[in-house]
């Protein structure tokens, strides 16, 4: 019989991905990873949750402790990186480094399986010429999530299966309540679990930096404003600025040296091009020349037409991305994530911009 260890978070998604898989004659081991204290859909509620939907389908449920490396691969550097004025993307760095790395390797020596199952929405296919794993956007687009697994490797995307990348959400719903599982009716997750444990991410941050009073500059250094710490901004950030403007002014640089924030006008907060470290090629292998591609800079900004251009003598670890056309609010510490059709090619994170004048 084939098994399968299916992380369970306790919502809809994951719990119809354990149901699917048992329906089609898996047998499936469910498993929740204990991330962090407090409430959350990761935590305290989702285990509880999660275990319910196990004692449902009658298979077996594990917690595994995992605060420590989360502590290291999420809080730690979003810390660091919020200090240091950038704003990185926590759910690309959990899935690599906390689960689909760790939950492979625990039902590898624990159980010896050699498969994982999730809830998220994507599909992976192998090209038979090549016989690398390609990770390919879902059929619901507006619920694909391939934006934050682009970093996953090889290994892990032969050991994954994602059963809802083929399902509309509104189907995974359907599912649910068919099945009669007990989170068919549960609300969807809106905010990053930090989020719903903290109630914002300001609030978090302020848990472990302590909030400093800068000036808020334009490019020329005049000041315009105060803030409360360069930690609570953002690239392209417009609202809650509180300066009064004949234009409307946005977040175009972050001086954490010196603590300001600068703001200018929206064309201001536009760049041609970036440069991208820490690159993960999935679909090809690194290419040495340049590649044209459609680039995903936001999670739900739209895929733009790009040309990728190697930085390292093998094209493996730097790329510079130059746009068709210059894009707003490009973030230093987001990912950058280039397609070609709903194939992954590769994607890396967003190194620090050209910092204004001020």
């Amino acid at each position: 019989m084939n098994k399968v260890v299916v992380g369970l978070s306790g919502g809809v998604d994951s719990s119809v991905t354990a149901a699917i898989l048992h329906q089609q004659g898996y047998e499936v081991v469910g498993m929740t990873l204990w991330l962090m204290k407090g409430k959350g859909q990761c935590c305290s509620e989702g285990m509880v949750d999660a275990a319910r939907i196990c004692e449902q389908l009658e298979i077996p449920h594990h917690i595994v402790d995992i605060r420590d490396t989360f502590q290291t691969y999420i809080i730690d550097y979003l810390v660091s990186g919020y200090s240091a004025g950038i704003t990185p993307l926590p759910c690309s760095q959990c899935n690599k480094a906390v689960k689909f790395g760790p939950m492979l390797q625990y039902a590898r020596e624990n159980f010896g399986i050699d498969r994982i199952a999730t809830g998220h929405y994507a599909r992976i296919t192998v090209d038979e010429a090549t016989g690398r794993y390609q990770l390919r956007r879902a059929v619901d687009r507006s619920k694909d999530q391939t934006y934050f697994l682009y970093d996953l490797s090889q290994e892990i995307l032969a050991g994954v299966l994602f059963p809802l990348g083929e399902h509309p959400k509104t189907e995974t719903r359907r599912l649910a309540a068919e099945l009669g599982l007990y989170t068919a009716e549960k609300p969807e997750s809106q905010d990053l679990c930090l989020i719903e444990a903290h109630g914002s991410m300001q609030k978090f941050l302020d848990q472990y930096i302590t909030p400093q009073k800068g000036d808020i500059v334009d490019q020329a250094g005049r000041v315009l404003g105060q803030h409360e710490g360069v930690h609570h901004y953002t690239i392209g950030q417009r609202k809650g600025l509180g300066i009064a403007a004949a234009q409307p002014l946005y977040v175009i640089g972050l001086d954490a040296g010196r603590n300001r924030v600068i703001v200018g006008e929206r064309t201001e907060a536009q760049h041609a091009e970036c440069t991208v470290q820490r690159v993960n090629w999935v679909a090809i292998a690194a290419p040495t020349t340049p590649i044209r591609a459609e680039v995903q800079i936001r999670y739900r900004s739209p895929a733009v037409p790009v040309t990728v251009i190697p930085l390292d003598q093998d094209g493996s670890d730097r790329v510079k991305l130059v746009f068709d056309e210059p894009q707003f609010s490009v973030t230093p510490g987001q990912a950058a994530v280039w397609y070609d059709g709903d194939v992954v090619l590769g994607g890396g994170i967003i190194e620090p911009l050209e910092a204004p004048t001020s």
